[in-house]
């Protein structure tokens, strides 16, 4: 990828599973183990499970299910990958790019719920960003904009001046839906329609320009 003209924002939105966390390990064997108790082919389930809440992939997988259950099975499942870490590392060029946004107006927006948010952020040694949306924060699962909203109005910036970072279908459709760009990360976001696609963030460097917007330079 040849280098391109910077995208300038005044906030970056940042979702966290494949996107700065590397959690793949943990989410297929999580889900591996639910598509075995439903009799359902696993690597069909794991087509479709990155980037909305659980309940919502167990809707959109048994649509005649009662919700009441996939709302149950969420709830142990976010307690099983929450005690589950082993494997959990930072994307490539994660470290770097969190520490250059320290000091830039950036928040988390995650299908996670605060409890696992702590410990995959934790287990993959980023910093917290001071604002994060969480599934607690939200009535509804990306690829509804609410959440991507919801961390623009908390850091005080219009949609049009936020970016997104995300890797998977529903969030780069909900940063869309929100009227924002979209920076798509890892081998899955290309096929998504981001503005920008990266490989991993080792592509993108920050600059904090003198105005107080940020500019981020794609790199090959």
């Amino acid at each position: 990828m040849p280098a391109t003209t910077p995208l300038t924002a005044r906030a970056l939105l940042l979702d966290m599973d494949s996107t700065i966390v590397n959690s793949e390990a943990v989410v297929e064997r999580c889900w591996r183990r639910w598509a075995a108790e439903q009799g359902l082919d696993a690597d069909e389930v794991l087509k479709v499970v990155h980037g909305r809440q659980g309940w919502a992939t167990m809707a959109a997988l048994l649509p005649d299910r009662p919700m009441e259950l996939n709302h149950e099975d969420n709830r142990r499942m976010l307690e099983q990958e929450t005690a589950d870490v082993e494997g959990v590392v930072p994307v490539s060029g994660a470290p770097a790019f969190m520490a250059a946004l320290a000091r830039l107006p950036h928040a988390l927006v995650t299908s996670a719920d605060r409890a696992l948010s702590d410990a995959r952020m934790g287990a993959a040694g980023l910093p917290m960003p001071d604002v994060r949306i969480t599934a607690e924060s939200v009535s509804a699962s990306k690829p509804d904009p609410e959440g991507f909203l919801k961390g623009a109005a908390e850091l005080g910036f219009a949609p049009a001046d936020c970016v997104v970072f995300e890797d998977s279908e529903a969030g780069i459709a909900a940063g869309r839906a929100a009227g924002m760009r979209v920076v798509g990360v890892g081998e899955r976001a290309g096929a998504f329609g981001p503005d920008v696609h990266v490989r991993d963030l080792r592509q993108v460097r920050v600059e904090a320009l003198a105005d107080g917007s940020i500019a981020l330079h794609i790199e090959a």
